[in-house]
């Protein structure tokens, strides 16, 4: 005899889809534990005994808006770190992202709970994204005492800066130049991107 219900091996994808829609909608501020549950149809308890708190749910979805920025390793670093910059910039170039982005940046500094969860999902990002450079000085693409974190940080950092701070335009032309710089910089190869 089984021991109660069958759990519902799509509540997980519900309510992170709600979840993640309610942070578009209104952004982290506004966001409310009580009405995801209400709209993805499960109880608050629930949605409390697979996430356990409201920034734990968060995290969840911010991570599905991450994942959407693929890492792919096309065998041309400089291309790659353009795609991801780009990919990056035009998540921040929707309002209710970078709102969500920046809400997030300041709740992370009242809530070291939030910001190491935070942190976790970049991190996971950031190591992927530093497997490119692996690749490169696999093919003989860069040298290998290149530091990847330095060219990696100079690059999101600056579009994180222009979406978030400054307002100024991160077109293709400008994440051409900024990764040109940034690799040029470490004494990466100019070749590889027209």
């Amino acid at each position: 005899m089984g021991g109660g219900r069958p759990r519902d091996t799509g509540v997980e994808e519900r309510v992170v889809a709600v979840a993640r829609e309610m942070l578009r909608e209104g952004g982290y501020a506004r966001f409310a534990v009580d009405q995801v549950a209400d709209r993805a149809g499960v109880a608050k308890t629930t949605v409390y005994r697979r996430w356990p708190s409201r920034d734990h749910l968060v995290v969840a979805a911010v991570a599905t808006f991450l994942d959407d920025v693929a890492i792919e390793e096309t065998g041309d670093l400089r291309a790659d770190l353009v795609r991801i910059a780009a990919a990056i910039a035009a998540g921040l170039g929707q309002p209710g992202i970078r709102l969500l982005v920046s809400e997030l940046i300041a709740a992370g500094a009242r809530q070291p709970d939030l910001a190491a969860s935070v942190y976790q999902l970049w991190a996971r990002r950031r190591a992927a994204s530093l497997d490119l450079f692996a690749a490169a000085v696999g093919q003989g693409e860069q040298a290998d005492d290149v530091d990847p974190g330095l060219i990696l940080d100079q690059i999101i950092g600056a579009v994180y800066y222009r979406a978030l701070i400054t307002g100024d335009p991160v077109d293709d032309d400008y994440l051409k130049r900024l990764v040109s710089a940034a690799l040029a910089g470490a004494g990466v190869s100019s070749g590889g991107l027209a």
